[in-house]
């Protein structure tokens, strides 16, 4: 069924051109001359890799630091058992702290938050939430910080804007960099940020083109394609 496209997004399509790439600075400003949607749209970085998936050490998968934050609420619970860790999670403002009756109220089905972190001496039985939490992305990982004894630490990073990021099966990932009430400067600082850490996530394994393509967009908006020059997007 084809999408019946509103006349603001025909309004927007009209300000961009879509055979063109853009440097990273003019396609914020593009996106930021789009007709406003009713709420405050995500902005996202999508990005087409060369990678395969499908083989391990192709996996391309972390999270970066935003300077400006993603816009978000982020609700955080961690696993841990009673202790330093414990109380540095409580100081920092978690939502949920606990351990085996946190492990329950997820293995019921509860899943009404966006980041979960968990102690090493938890995960022995986090990992038993793997059906639970997994297919959400919820799931505890070292790669993303989300494993580890500083609990106060991490807790403040994901609340002040630190974002995840995983390649997907088809090759593809995308990650929100801010919100469109950002300054265009804030949103522009993000995004460089945030291209610079897929760029030094490129596996060993991998030969050829890495970065294939990137595009900018807000969540209601058309795409704005970036220019990119030797394997990196073009600032200015």
């Amino acid at each position: 069924m084809q999408r019946k496209e509103s006349k603001r997004y025909k309004k927007a399509l009209g300000l961009v051109d879509s055979s063109a790439k853009y440097t990273l600075k003019k396609a914020v400003e593009v996106l930021k001359s789009f007709p406003p949607a009713k709420f405050n749209e995500t902005v996202d970085l999508s990005f087409h890799l060369g990678v395969d998936p499908r083989q391990s050490d192709q996996m391309v998968r972390g999270t970066v630091p935003l300077p400006h934050g993603s816009g978000r609420v982020i609700r955080v619970i961690v696993f841990t058992k009673t202790g330093p860790s414990h109380d540095a999670a409580v100081e920092a403002g978690a939502e949920y702290v606990g351990f085996e009756d946190l492990i329950a109220k997820c293995a019921g089905g509860w899943v009404d938050f966006d980041v979960a972190i968990a102690t090493p001496e938890a995960m022995a039985e986090v990992r038993k939430l793997g059906k639970v939490l997994g297919p959400r992305g919820l799931m505890p990982n070292p790669k993303t910080g989300t494993v580890t004894d500083d609990t106060g630490k991490a807790v403040k990073e994901f609340k002040a804007g630190r974002v995840e990021y995983k390649v997907d099966k088809t090759s593809n990932l995308n990650m929100p960099v801010g919100k469109i009430s950002f300054t265009a400067e804030q949103i522009l600082e993000n995004a460089k940020v945030a291209i610079n850490a897929i760029e030094k996530a490129r596996p060993s394994s991998v030969k050829g083109t890495y970065i294939c393509s990137i595009t900018l967009s807000t969540t209601m908006s058309p795409a704005v394609h970036i220019s990119l020059k030797g394997g990196t997007a073009v600032v200015e």
